[in-house]
Formats: C-alpha cells, structure tokens, sequence
C-alpha cells in the first residue's frame, strides 16, 4: 500500500508539536535507520552498556558534571543591565567547551560521509589467506567512509575528485582496514612525493581559492611536469570523477598486498569493491548544478537510501597474481602504485559482499572521528614493498595523533576493536582504559608474564618472510617505474566514444581555466603522448595548436572491463520523480507511486504545493525540485510553471528517461522536448511507468547524448 512507502529525510523518530514541549521526558531513541557503534570497552570487550547508554541521559538539563540547571537563556548579572559576573560557572563551563568542539580536519579526505553495515565472507579466499573474516559464512561488522579528496569539510559534494573508499573490518582477529578510492592508480609512484601533489591540488595559497577544485594552475603544472601522474589524472577527468552516488562508485584498494594461506604460501593480490548496481558517473552540468542547489547531494543520498531500505551493497573481489621474485605480472610492476592490472588478464574472484544498513547517529563521534590506517592489518594479509604503501604506514598514525589529540585515537567508541587488547601501551591524552597490573613490558614476572607472545597455533600475526634482493642504499626506483603513459592510453582507448567525449570536454574545461599558457601547452604534449584525437580536440578548445608527441605511442590491448557504459544495472535507490496536481486521479498517482516503489526504486512526489495531494504525501513542490535528483521523471499533470519545465528540459538534456500521460504531456511540449525522442514514452500511466524502469537499468538514454 502507498502508506508503507517511507519517505526519508525525517530529522527525528518522531514528529515535532506545534508548540514547546513543557511535560520532561528523557531523550528520543534514534531513528530507526540510525545505529551508533557496537558497544566495546577501550580493550575490546563486549560492554554491559545498550547503544543509549553512551549517548545523553535525564530527562532534566544539567551541567557537564550533572548538576540539573534551572536556566540556560541569561547569563548572570549584577542586576537586569549590570555586567556579567566571572562566577558564572554555567556560562563559563558552556562557552569553553564551545570553543573547543572543534578539531583538526583531514588535510585531505575532510569531507565524508559514513554509514555501518556487515561484510559476509562466501569462502572463495580461503585458499590464498588464513584471515578468519574471510572464511565461508563469517559475518563481520564494517564501517564504510566515503570521502572527497581535496574540499575542506565545507565544500560541496559533486566536485571532479577522487573518492575516497575506507573500510574498518571490526574482525574477531582485530581492526582490519581497508583504506582506498574510488579510483585504482595514483598521482606519485612514492609517498615522499605526497606533499607536493597535495599543495599542487590545494587552493593557491595566496587567494584560498579555487576549493575543491583541480581547475588551476598549480596542479596542472605539477601534473605536467610530473608525468607520472598522467595516469591518475585522466581517470579523474573521466565520468568516475563525478559519480552519480557513493552507491555508485566502485572501490580499489589501490595498492598490491601479499596474502598468505594456511599453509604459508603467498599470493600477490589487489582488492575491488564492485556495487552491485552499477558504477555510474554524473553529467558535468548535473554535478555544477547539483554543487549549487544541494552540495549535500552525495551525503543526503547515500543517508536516504538506507533510510529508504534501498541498502546499498558491494562485492568484495580480488585479482590473484603469483607472488613472483621480481613481483610483476604480465609485463606490469605491481609495486608501482600509478598501475592497474586489467581484469582481462587478472578476472575478478568475488569473495564476500558488503551491506551498508544503518545510518550514523552522530556524525563527529563516528564519521568524523573515526580512524583509518593501512598498517591495520589482520593475520592472512600483509604489506608489499610499494613506496607509497609504506609512506602511508607511517602517515596515517601521524595524522591521527594530531587530529585526534594523542595516541589513543583507538579507544574512542567507533575506534574501537571486537576483539582483546593487550598492548603495553599506557597513559597519554584521553586515556579511557583503567589498566591493571604493575609490569606493562615485556618479560615481566610481576602481573604472571602476562600479556605473553601469541604463536602461530593462537593466530598470531604473519610478518611474510619476504625476500629482499641484494642492493646499496640510495634515492632511486626500478626503471619500469618510467612507463608513465601506456596504461593513460590504454585507459582511453578502452573507453565507449561518449565516455571519451567527456573526457576531452573535461581536460578542456579544467585546462581553459588556467591562467598560464604555458602550463596549458605542456600539457597538451603529455596529451599527444596518450592519443592524438584527444590532444587535437582539447587542444583546438584551448585555440593552441596539437603538438606532436615526444614518445611512440604504446601499442596497447583495449580493456573493456572500464567502460560504465553499455550494461543494465538493478535500479534499486533509483529515483522517479513523478508530477501532479490536485486535478490528478489520486488513485492513479498512488498506483504509479506504489509501482515505483515495488520496483525498487524511490518514488518522489512533486506538485505545485505541499502538504497532501488526497492521502498521497508531496514530497517536493514546483519551487524546490530539482532535476539533479531524479533519474527519471514521469508527468501525470500539465504543471505549466516555469520550473516544472526547466527540470524536464534539464532532465532530457542530461539523457534521463521521460514519461507522460496524455493529461500531462503539455510539460513535454513546452519543455520543446519532441514525443518520439529516444528515452521519452507518452501512454497510460502504467504503460509509461513501465517503460522508464526498463529505461533506468542503463542509467541513462545514451542514443540521445550521442546524438548530441
């Protein structure tokens, strides 16, 4: 029934009265899609304590020490118009702790967003590592953070960027953490080059501005120069540097780590998280727009749609390469972190999936506090030798001291392990752990010897025995670290003619906005060095003209595997927005709401007010959609404003699936959207909602934006 469907954005778990609520009562439990982090110890125990013990209790305002306050509007005073008085302990208590609610942002990666889940293991990995999560049927808790790189914590979602992709395995064998992007190769080949990318991509340090932006000078001079990054760069001028949705994005671990079994052979593998409905990308209109009118877009979706029981969800897959003595495969070096393997030659072996279903309850004290690290590794999976690997196992606990405010960032709740700690380590800012004992080292005879060293019987940690070849210490790396641009050729070539059309608009809209010509120039060599259609077209939008290149272009193998474009996808999240007015048959619009819904998808009602169209609730008005939000949009009534109009213009301009009904289809025609156009259905309403959910398994209607 169309009263089940359930309309998300609610911000509490229950409705708010007209007027102030007087009669105490204790605090709201959270909303149902909400769900804090499982209630550990600092040491990793179980604790007695329900989620609601951690959060406020009382029904009555007290102070941070627990007295009950009986006012909290006015300061203390000498008199109604005499000055403050330095005893008011309230005031006081109240504006210090305001001052300080703020911490540190990530110098990248600061704007996120999060949401708790489970990973369930199918069993596949178990013969190439011992790591107990990944054994058949084993269920483990996760927290995912998905994040912009470059954006302070204020900046919009929608920007051309990489996405960060941090897993936290809560494993009964420790804290394993996944930490990638949405992109699987890299700016540098070695992290002491991680500075310097980061200060090229940054805001210019004179104005702060660009934000959240690769279009400027500084980081197409770097690129430039610094060609190993050509690689990365290209991935982000490509649609995976604007997804559609967190949901949408698939995930990398970047890197190659070593796995070893049970029976201590090795594996080289490298991890992909694969979505389950599809990786998508947005138009570069649509992620300016959305960057306007909700630079929440990517937060409120991935927030909504758990909300919604859209829950979205991931396959966990690894390629698997023989752990060879020169650690290379198929021509290509798998330390260097600017490569990919492609999965022709690598195929993908799925080894668990990923549900995403519960919501933060507060955002600082989990997405914004937790902590990721790639050193957070569990029995069965191990490191490589790859030198931007090993910068950021140093880096990331570095940061984390800082931002967090000393060394026991671990202890805090969405830190925390399910399983126990024993560490020997001990005080430090924020200690929350109340050691016992006397001896915290190693041999001791006063606390019993205890904490003693586990054996490999009890599951102890595998330092892999790795070779290390014979050589002199210096500052250098393997001459196939060079290669900077065969897999930025192959990485075009095996792309549909659309997506490589956005490709070439990006680098001309990210190159026309630099200021130097020079810059712009040597970049367009590092583009001849790629693909010479390419650089000619950017290099006729910039009005220079296509230099030559420098090297032979690579002969390389196209992997269709990279293409977004040409499948179907579930369409589960989707959403449809569907318009009507008070003249609409309220039993059709339920219908067509209720059929939407059954499908998965999300179905938002628009009208020209708010409130109730008969028992139908109106989700968006005339004056507040916006076409960014819809995948498909379907008309059941001729709104003839001014707005209603421009989403359909906008939505069919952006190669969205368009449907209406003899009563609503004035919209099309004013919208000067002809009736046969590819993606566009005018019938019945049922007949018109059942095409565009066929219509939106393929994300849009590409025939239209190849036609131009």
């Amino acid at each position: 029934m169309t009263d089940d469907i359930s309309v998300p954005g609610a911000p509490a778990s229950r409705p708010a009265p007209f007027d102030e609520p007087t009669t105490p009562e204790g605090p709201l439990p959270p909303k149902a899609d909400q769900s804090g982090p499982e209630p550990r110890t600092p040491t990793g125990a179980r604790s007695a304590d329900t989620p609601p013990a951690v959060a406020q209790q009382g029904e009555y305002l007290t102070s941070a020490q627990g007295a009950r306050l009986r006012q909290t509007d006015r300061s203390l005073k000498a008199g109604p118009r005499g000055p403050v008085l330095l005893q008011d302990h309230h005031l006081r208590e109240k504006i210090t702790h305001f001052d300080h609610e703020r911490i540190p942002e990530r110098a990248v990666h600061a704007r996120g967003a999060a949401a708790h889940g489970t990973f369930t293991a199918n069993g596949a990995a178990e013969s190439v590592t011992c790591a107990g999560f990944l054994r058949a049927g084993v269920t483990t808790p996760v927290f995912v953070r998905f994040s912009t790189v470059l954006g302070s914590r204020g900046s919009a979602d929608t920007v051309r960027d990489t996405r960060g992709f941090a897993t936290k395995f809560y494993t009964e064998e420790g804290v394993y953490d996944l930490v990638g992007n949405n992109i699987p190769v890299f700016f540098i080949q070695d992290a002491i080059k991680f500075p310097d990318v980061v200060h090229a991509a940054k805001p210019h340090p004179d104005r702060e501005i660009p934000q959240a932006q690769s279009a400027h000078d500084t980081f197409w001079d770097f690129v430039s120069l610094h060609t190993e990054a050509q690689a990365h760069t290209i991935w982000n001028m490509s649609d995976r540097g604007i997804p559609r949705s967190f949901r949408m994005m698939q995930g990398f671990g970047v890197h190659t780590f070593r796995l070893i079994n049970a029976q201590g052979e090795t594996v080289l593998v490298k991890f992909h998280w694969r979505p389950k409905i599809g990786t998508h990308g947005q138009l570069w209109e649509e992620a300016q727009l959305s960057a306007g009118k909700d630079p929440d877009y990517h937060r409120r979706d991935l927030a909504d749609a758990i909300e919604s029981g859209a829950y979205p969800q991931w396959d966990l897959a690894l390629q698997v390469m023989p752990d060879s003595p020169d650690e290379t495969f198929a021509g290509i070096d798998l330390l260097d972190p600017t490569k990919f393997v492609p999965e022709e030659l690598a195929p993908l072996h799925v080894v668990g999936t990923m549900t995403l279903d519960r919501n933060p309850v507060n955002y600082f004290a989990e997405t914004e506090q937790v902590a990721f690290h790639p050193g957070h590794l569990v029995p069965g999976i191990d490191v490589t030798n790859d030198p931007l690997l090993q910068g950021r196992l140093f880096s990331y606990i570095d940061t984390q001291i800082t931002r967090l405010g000393g060394p026991n960032f671990a202890q805090l709740p969405i830190n925390r392990p399910h399983a126990d700690v024993n560490d020997m380590l001990r005080d430090g800012m924020h200690q929350s752990a109340v050691h016992g004992g006397v001896a915290p080292y190693h041999p001791n005879s006063l606390d019993g010897g205890c904490p003693f060293q586990a054996g490999a019987d009890v599951g102890a940690f595998i330092d892999v025995p790795a070779v290390v070849a014979e050589s002199v210490k210096e500052r250098t790396q393997s001459a196939s670290f060079e290669d900077h641009f065969s897999q930025v050729r192959l990485f075009y070539r095996s792309l549909t003619p659309i997506e490589q059309q956005h490709i070439s608009a990006a680098y001309a809209f990210e190159l026309g906005k630099c200021y130097e010509e020079a810059v712009k120039r040597r970049q367009l060599v590092a583009l001849a060095n790629v693909d010479a259609g390419l650089c000619a077209t950017v290099a006729a939008s910039l009005g220079l003209d296509a230099p030559a290149p420098t090297l032979e272009p690579a002969d390389v193998e196209p992997s269709p595997a990279l293409r977004m474009v040409g499948e179907t996808w579930p369409i589960d999240g989707r959403t449809v927005g569907i318009v009507a007015d008070d003249a609409t048959d309220v039993s059709e619009l339920a219908t067509v709401r209720d059929a939407v819904h059954a499908a998965g998808a999300v179905p938002l009602v628009i009208a020209p007010h708010g409130g109730m169209l008969g028992e139908v609730p109106v989700q968006r008005t005339t004056h507040t959609a916006a076409s960014i939000e819809f995948d498909a949009v379907v008309a059941l009534a001729d709104d003839p404003s001014a707005e209603t109009t421009r989403v359909f213009e906008e939505a069919f301009r952006h190669g969205k699936a368009l449907g209406a009904t003899s009563a609503g289809a004035g919209v099309l025609d004013r919208a000067h959207i002809t009736r046969d156009a590819p993606g566009v259905v005018v019938a019945d309403a049922d007949a018109a909602v059942d095409a565009l959910l066929r219509l939106l398994g393929a994300h849009r209607v590409w025939e239209r934006l190849l036609a131009g």
